[in-house]
């Protein structure tokens, strides 16, 4: 096996403009904020954004300036309302909004997963979405050979790269996620390049004591990287909870049109959070 624990400044190096990107962990759960906010600080542009349910992370890409174009099934803040950057970029008409649902978001990288052009759903036809989605291309609907049936074909979304943070990891890149999954393995199948950052490396052999833990496997990942907190301010299962207070006041700052003073504060002056 080989090594591919990192730093957190080169394994954003990874993640070139333009690119296709997922992250992993689902609203205020598990989302990988250190790495985000590295590809911040190095001024990515032109990211393609596509999860089922993202929050703060995608919405930080958009107001760092990162994002060209986005789908998701839905990008909200929970009990907060829609996220603040997204919903200003997307209404000034300064991001390109792809409308999704969440269940073909997860078929299309599910395709990817497994090798196959696109994966069928139901549950579109008839709706606006589907009119919109048939204009960009990603849907197509589609008579089941057998049964004749009317269904939707989604084509397969491989990302250039996923970026998961989970709670441990190896220096060759076993991951071991504790608590929901979300689309994370899923997420690393499908990407050309998968990125992880893990809240501590421990010793491979704790992953040769337990290889049934071990939910994605060393050989899917490309680089792998400690970052304690990683994915502050949302929570980590079995390390803390989101802090709903610093989420309210990132709210505040975007809504108020002084987002550029939250990035010094808690983005460019790395450390001080």
């Amino acid at each position: 096996m080989r090594e591919v624990l990192t730093t957190l400044e080169d394994a954003a190096k990874m993640v070139k403009d333009d690119e296709l990107v997922t992250t992993g962990g689902a609203t205020f759960h598990r989302a990988p904020m250190e790495m985000v906010r590295e590809i911040v600080r190095q001024g990515r542009r032109g990211l393609n954004l596509v999860d089922r349910e993202p929050a703060i992370d995608f919405d930080l890409l958009i107001g760092g300036g990162c994002v060209s174009k986005i789908r998701a099934g839905m990008l909200a803040f929970e009990v907060f309302g829609l996220a603040p950057n997204f919903r200003q970029k997307a209404e000034a008409r300064e991001i390109v909004v792809k409308e999704g649902a969440c269940q073909p978001i997860i078929a299309g990288l599910r395709a990817a997963a497994m090798g196959l052009p696109s994966l069928p759903v139901k549950g579109l036809i008839g709706s606006d979405i589907m009119g919109v989605s048939e204009v960009i291309g990603g849907y197509k609907q589609v008579e089941d050979p057998f049964t004749g049936e009317k269904m939707v074909a989604v084509r397969a979304i491989e990302p250039d790269v996923a970026i998961v943070h989970a709670q441990k990891a190896d220096k060759y890149g076993n991951v071991r996620i504790e608590g929901p999954f979300y689309e994370d393995v899923i997420k690393a199948k499908a990407a050309k390049k998968v990125i992880v950052t893990v809240e501590e490396i421990i010793p491979n052999e704790e992953f040769r004591k337990m290889p049934e833990a071990t939910t994605i496997p060393h050989f899917l990942v490309d680089a792998v990287v400690e970052a304690p907190k990683g994915a502050y301010p949302a929570s980590c299962f079995n390390y803390y909870d989101a802090d709903y207070g610093h989420i309210q006041e990132y709210m505040k700052w975007a809504n108020e049109g002084r987002f550029e003073e939250y990035l010094n504060q808690y983005v460019y002056r790395r450390g001080e959070r």
